[in-house]
């Protein structure tokens, strides 16, 4: 095992929860040790999903070559199976040019898609399915999800029809838990997996931060524009939280701007929640604590994992 493990190329992995600090610490690391940053934001991947995803700024990628960023239309679905094919791409010609490969991101399913090396079901939409799905209860749907697959129950966005009704489709088609979609395949890559923790009232304070500056950069701005742009209303709520709550703001879904705030808020805490509820059954993390020795130790165990002279 150790003989298979050290000839496999090296994975670095960046994780942890919304506004946890990943970009940052990725840029850092990427700078010392020549590397390339593949995203893993199930969001990121969208043209026009700026503000509301956080993506790193024009001045951010110029530091450190980023990819998987801005490759599909916000019109269009973007699938696991496609980012893991896209992504082993893009981790691959990275050490072609032999440069270090990062993998940094929030989205649990995408990071499992090349760490566990996940045989992905290439299980096309069922149209007829969908329609039967779509025409049933969202809590009726959710409730045989957690029958089917408990473990995607509990981390998947629970207000998002498109997700789980593409969860429940692949379980429905497949007869194997989404959760499970894996085979025997081995692992491409030897992974060090790095995650940032901070004390929850404090990722709290972050998540709240980081809300309240997005709206100060024009968040209602860019979910106007892709109104405008002829998205729809529920094509936006599969965005994820920002995008569902200013729509509805904007479709007179709250009485007031600050009442939509804070509610997306309280739903952003709930949503980590369940994001660090899936790290924590990725038993390979090294969890790192925020703050102003993060890069420092983070830097230490890259050094070792790199087999880098300090």
């Amino acid at each position: 095992m150790g003989e298979q493990t050290t000839s496999r190329p090296r994975l670095l992995v960046i994780l942890g929860p919304t506004a946890s600090g990943k970009s940052a610490l990725g840029i850092a690391l990427a700078r010392r040790y020549q590397g390339e940053i593949v995203s893993a934001d199930s969001r990121q991947v969208y043209r026009g999903l700026d503000i509301g995803t956080a993506k790193v700024t024009p001045e951010e990628r110029a530091l450190v070559p980023h990819h998987l960023l801005d490759i599909v239309e916000p019109e269009d679905i973007y699938t696991v199976a496609q980012f893991q094919q896209d992504a082993i791409e893009a981790i691959d010609a990275i050490l072609q040019r032999g440069h270090q490969p990062f993998l940094v991101g929030g989205s649990p399913h995408y990071i499992q898609a090349i760490v566990e090396n996940l045989a992905i079901p290439q299980i096309p939409p069922q149209p007829e399915l969908r329609a039967q799905l779509e025409a049933r209860p969202l809590d009726e749907l959710l409730s045989e999800l957690e029958t089917l697959d408990p473990q995607t129950a509990a981390s998947i966005d629970r207000n998002n029809p498109r997700r789980i009704i593409r969860a429940l489709e692949v379980c429905l088609v497949s007869g194997q838990p989404f959760s499970a979609q894996r085979g025997v395949r081995e692992p491409r890559y030897t992974p060090l997996l790095l995650g940032i923790h901070w004390l929850r009232e404090e990722l709290y304070r972050r998540i709240d931060q980081r809300i309240d500056e997005r709206m100060q950069q024009g968040l209602v701005q860019e979910v106007q524009g892709l109104l405008e742009r002829g998205l729809t209303p529920e094509r936006l709520e599969s965005f994820g939280l920002e995008y569902r709550f200013v729509s509805r703001w904007l479709h007179a879904g709250f009485s007031s701007e600050s009442e939509m705030v804070q509610k997306l808020k309280y739903a952003s805490h709930d949503f980590t929640r369940r994001q660090l509820s899936w790290f924590r059954k990725m038993s390979d993390i090294v969890w790192l604590n925020g703050g102003p020795e993060l890069e420092t130790e983070a830097a230490q165990l890259a050094n070792k994992f790199l087999q880098v002279d300090n």
